[in-house]
């Protein structure tokens, strides 16, 4: 099933939390709402899903127009962070709930069937009879999303599934909801603040900001080609060095850097703690060293550039400098953006 937003737009008294947003969700694909608390994300989710009415624009179920349609008649399946699971019934129950109450009505058999492959399909089976306190988070996350699927959804729905978890559940159980949608192939938008988790899981990301779109692509498209200053900032970290661009070149404290096709003026030169190489000698920007953190797989480590700008970048155990030590920061894979 295709979703489709034209132009939506949503206002909480005076306040506009999403600007005519256009957006497509192809069938049967994955795509990540991406972006900072209070950029729209979640009200999208909530619009689509109908707990939330859209004051301006249309959402289409492929060719349905589905703006004003109720909640329970759109046909979709929402996974909420906090599960959302009834405490009294047990997960057996909770799975067969939205069955039960589904104007489709089924034989007690066929749900009691239905219930047993979806926690064969969860990794659940033989819990059925177990009530929510009696399983760990990441198994309600299972149950939650079990429940969801019963009632044969045409679209997915997820609001933040994982961010009450742990990292290592997180990390294991969005790796596994890939895998069952790979299997089933339900068209699914799913809202995070987690970088890592829309890159891990999504098709396609759709980064929010403010309640508009600031870049929609594949997480190589948004890691490798970053629209503006916004994404590349928010997509993990950036060191940011003040530029002063001219003739297509941007010049960063006395060193020049590539800057095609920008406007004469100011400008910020942005690069990732990975993409910088530290030289005793040779060419790139004077910098020196002020302190070395050790982790398990390299060394930070943070530096002071001539021009008194602070620049972090990551190096590997053998690293052998220290504070105080004086050198160059060859930068690779700079980006320029113009300066706010």
């Amino acid at each position: 099933m295709k979703i489709s937003l034209h132009n939506v737009v949503k206002t909480f008294d005076t306040f506009r939390a999403v600007h005519g947003i256009s957006l497509e969700v192809e069938s049967g694909e994955l795509v990540a709402l991406l972006g900072p608390s209070g950029s729209g994300k979640t009200t999208i989710l909530r619009m689509v899903a109908g707990l939330e009415f859209a004051d301006g624009g249309n959402i289409y179920f492929g060719a349905e127009d589905a703006t004003d349609i109720a909640v329970r008649d759109r046909g979709v399946g929402f996974v909420f962070q906090h599960y959302a699971l009834f405490p009294h019934m047990t997960i057996g129950e909770n799975i067969a709930f939205g069955m039960k109450v589904s104007k489709v009505k089924r034989e007690k058999s066929a749900i009691a069937t239905r219930v047993t492959e979806l926690l064969r399909l969860v990794q659940l089976d033989g819990l059925q009879d177990r009530f929510p306190a009696q399983i760990s988070g990441g198994q309600r996350q299972r149950v939650a999303l079990a429940r969801a699927l019963a009632v044969d959804p045409k679209v997915l729905l997820l609001d933040e599934p994982f961010g009450a978890l742990d990292a290592n559940v997180r990390r294991d159980l969005r790796r596994w909801l890939r895998q069952i949608h790979d299997e089933l192939g339900i068209t699914t938008l799913f809202v995070t603040h987690d970088q890592e988790e829309a890159l891990d899981l999504a098709d396609r990301v759709v980064i929010l900001d403010k309640g508009r779109i600031v870049q929609n692509g594949t997480p190589e498209d948004v890691c490798r080609n970053p629209a503006n200053a916004f994404v590349m900032n928010f997509l993990g970290d950036a060191n940011r060095l003040p530029a002063t661009i001219q003739a297509g070149t941007a010049h960063v404290e006395g060193v020049p850097f590539q800057a095609p096709d920008m406007v004469d003026g100011k400008g910020e030169l942005f690069f990732r703690p990975t993409d910088i190489d530290w030289r005793e000698q040779g060419e790139g920007i004077p910098a020196t060293i002020l302190r070395v953190i050790d982790r398990p797989d390299n060394r930070r480590v943070l530096a002071r550039t001539d021009g008194g700008h602070a620049v972090e970048f990551d190096a590997p155990p053998e690293f052998s400098h220290g504070i105080g030590a004086a050198g160059h920061l060859a930068i690779q894979r700079a980006r320029v953006f113009a300066a706010p």
